[in-house]
């Protein structure tokens, strides 16, 4: 993931209920639950799905997808795993006795601890372990895609095609980021295969998904697009086609198809209470999946452009504080030093607008675009700084493997103190001299409902610069007598730095 940008504190994205992955485990014979727009369909269906009398029975269904199914199932395969776990670091699910391996310090480690699918603890194993998934060949000389979660880490890589025969494979490569893996199998040229579709599915419109639930293989389900670009928390290139055709734990990367059996999604995960299917699924979309495959043929991995910065969201505080219209566009939080946007002359405080002159919508819009463009591309950014748009060119990097992405989401609370003691930093030892250092945090009071802590730093408040408590208190005044409903501070915790709004006292 190309920027960074930070999460308040304890964010849940989906409430209690879990987002899980839907490999499955063997191991010892149980499946696991660890990581892993609208239209009318009449007329427009393919002749084989068409219903009778569509116009004196609008709504209706297709009478049968059999025929999409005959076309399309042949190219979907069961991936099975083999995993050496000796000297591995394990996740596993409470009672289970298997495990499906991820990186510890990845983002998908860090997704399942957030919504409770990791145990407190890892185990180190000393087994092999099997695990189960899903897949579709893309070409007839054997190349297949499936989820990086299902082949990480493996020893070995079987597939199953729906024949029954069985294939090795070889994974080209992995992109951890998007859950996506490219896998190939060798020996023949006639494989059937599947495409990924030209345009992006309507909510609405009927999706068919295959794949190898529970390790039976072959099983089909139908259901409709229920959402587009959802964030499921995993990280700033979420941007999930939302299906509810049901899916379970070992559809993990196999297919969903449109009505002309075109690829419109790769399954990758579900929402739900009890780890089975409730008619939640998420896909990753064609178009992520075809520009990542294309590089992990090409390259074995993948390259994302990078800017540099730590963004986080324009909400409607920070939009009042600044004098804009609309709460739109991603806030510069910090340019990282030595970054694309430092060298360009990004700023702290800047809203980004635009990327090559096409509106930037949010903070995980802007991550998303980055990301998708090529090191050395040079990229035209519209700003605001300070009231005034200004327009600057960088020359993107490419992302340090080391870099990792959030989109900070904030809400406004009207509580009408800040409710904090501070400091100068020039008194206090380690805090670098700059801003003042934040002491003592009233619980009750505002600034804990943003997320200051003590030891945190305030670097500047409605864009002036502060060095003791007296420097804090004119820049409040000075920008409530300017009409503010909000003042920005800038904050710098031990981990990045970030703006707050903070709304004035009422009365």
């Amino acid at each position: 993931m190309n920027e960074t940008s930070n999460l308040p504190r304890g964010r849940k994205v989906l409430g209690p209920q879990r987002v899980v992955l839907l490999a499955s485990a063997a191991g010892l014979g149980v499946a696991l639950l660890v990581a892993g727009p609208s239209g009318y369909l009449t007329s427009s269906l393919p002749a084989w799905a068409a219903p009778q009398h569509a116009a004196e029975n609008f709504g209706a269904g297709p009478a049968s997808f059999a025929d999409l199914v005959a076309k399309v199932k042949p190219a979907v395969v069961s991936v099975r795993v083999k995993v050496d776990q000796a000297a591995e670091t394990m996740s596993m699910n409470e009672g289970d006795s298997g495990a499906i391996p991820f990186a510890p310090g990845s983002p998908m480690e860090k997704f399942f601890r957030q919504f409770g699918d990791a145990p407190n603890g890892m185990m180190p194993r000393h087994h092999f372990a099997t695990g189960e998934g899903s897949g579709f060949f893309i070409s007839a000389d054997g190349y297949a895609v499936t989820n990086n979660h299902v082949v990480d880490r493996a020893k070995s890589v079987e597939v199953t095609t729906d024949d029954g025969t069985v294939h090795t494979a070889q994974v080209i490569g992995t992109d951890a980021k998007t859950d996506l893996a490219l896998i190939k199998v060798d020996g023949k040229s006639d494989f059937p295969f599947v495409k990924f579709a030209a345009n992006s599915p309507r909510i609405g419109d009927w999706v068919v998904a295959v794949g190898n639930p529970f390790g039976l293989g072959g099983t089909v389900t139908a259901g409709i697009v229920s959402a587009r670009g959802r964030d499921i928390g995993a990280g700033p290139y979420d941007d999930y086609v939302q299906i509810d055709a049901p899916i379970n734990k070992g559809n993990s990367g196999g297919p969903a198809f449109n009505v002309d059996g075109d690829v419109i999604g790769v399954n990758t995960a579900i929402f739900s209470p009890s780890g089975g299917s409730v008619g939640i699924g998420f896909d990753i979309p064609a178009d992520t999946a075809k520009m990542v495959i294309a590089q992990l043929k090409e390259h074995g991995h993948v390259t994302r452009g990078w800017l540099g910065v730590q963004i986080q969201p324009v909400t409607a505080e920070i939009a009042d504080s600044l004098g804009m219209k609309k709460a739109e566009g991603a806030m510069v939080a910090e340019p990282q030093a030595g970054s694309p946007a430092a060298k360009a002359g990004i700023e702290a405080g800047d809203v980004i607008t635009t990327v090559n002159s096409k509106a930037v919508k949010d903070a995980r819009e802007l991550a998303r675009t980055i990301g998708e463009m090529a090191p050395d591309t040079s990229v035209k950014l519209d700003i605001l700084r300070k009231g005034e748009n200004k327009t600057l060119t960088v020359t993107l990097g490419q992302v340090p493997n080391e870099q990792q992405a959030k989109a900070e989401t904030g809400t406004h609370e009207d509580t009408p103190r800040l409710g904090v003691m501070v400091e100068p930093a020039n008194d206090v030892a380690g805090s670098g001299g700059t801003g003042v250092v934040v002491t003592a945090v009233d619980p009750d009071g505002l600034a804990a409902e943003k997320g200051i802590a003590a030891g945190d730093i305030i670097l500047d408040v409605g864009g002036k610069a502060v060095a003791n408590a007296s420097d804090v208190q004119k820049a409040m005044s000075a920008a409530k007598a300017q009409g503010k409903h909000d003042v920005l501070l800038r904050v710098k915790s031990a981990d990045a730095t970030r703006f707050v709004a903070v709304p004035f006292a009422k009365g």
